[in-house]
């Protein structure tokens, strides 16, 4: 895990702040709604369903991870990319956003499957939730770093500049 304080359970965050995280894809509605300009950014969307583990990610997800974006991910392939000192808090945060319905942001480290080394990556995620209020899926953003980029607890509205 990237060096960061406070503890990674302490970036846990209330659903009611979702919009707050989020704030620099909401400010473009074409950008959000654009796979290819999500991805040229360095920017990708996730989904995991909880009933089966089953992944959706778009393009820029893929990238992050190194993979063919037609590939058929499964869940512990993608954990298994996890740094090893990324991959504990990063499913103890998991565990914690599922359990008290919280969402989160982590900044991480991936060994990316194409050979191409450890990137960084910040990872939002925020519980879905069904008609009942019980947790059934997660989903969010992942955010590729820059080397040496500071850690945060936001996605990096400069990003958003880079036409």
């Amino acid at each position: 895990m990237r060096p960061i304080e406070p503890l990674p359970l302490n970036h846990s965050w209330p659903l009611y702040d979702l919009r707050t995280h989020l704030a620099p894809v909401l400010l473009d509605p074409d950008i959000a709604r654009s796979d290819a300009a999500l991805a040229e950014r360095g920017l990708g969307l996730w989904h995991c369903d909880l009933a089966d583990n089953q992944l959706r990610w778009t393009a820029g997800v893929y990238d992050i991870f190194g993979l063919d974006r037609d590939l058929d991910v499964a869940r512990p392939l993608a954990v298994s990319l996890y740094a090893p000192d990324s991959r504990e808090p990063m499913e103890r945060l998991r565990a914690y956003a599922i359990r008290h319905k919280r969402g989160f942001t982590l900044d991480v480290d991936i060994e990316q499957a194409d050979g191409m080394g450890r990137c960084a990556m910040r990872l939002i995620a925020a519980p879905v939730l069904d008609a009942a209020g019980e947790v059934v899926g997660l989903h969010g953003v992942k955010q590729m770093l820059a080397q040496g980029a500071p850690p945060s607890h936001r996605l990096d509205p400069t990003i958003f500049v880079m036409l």
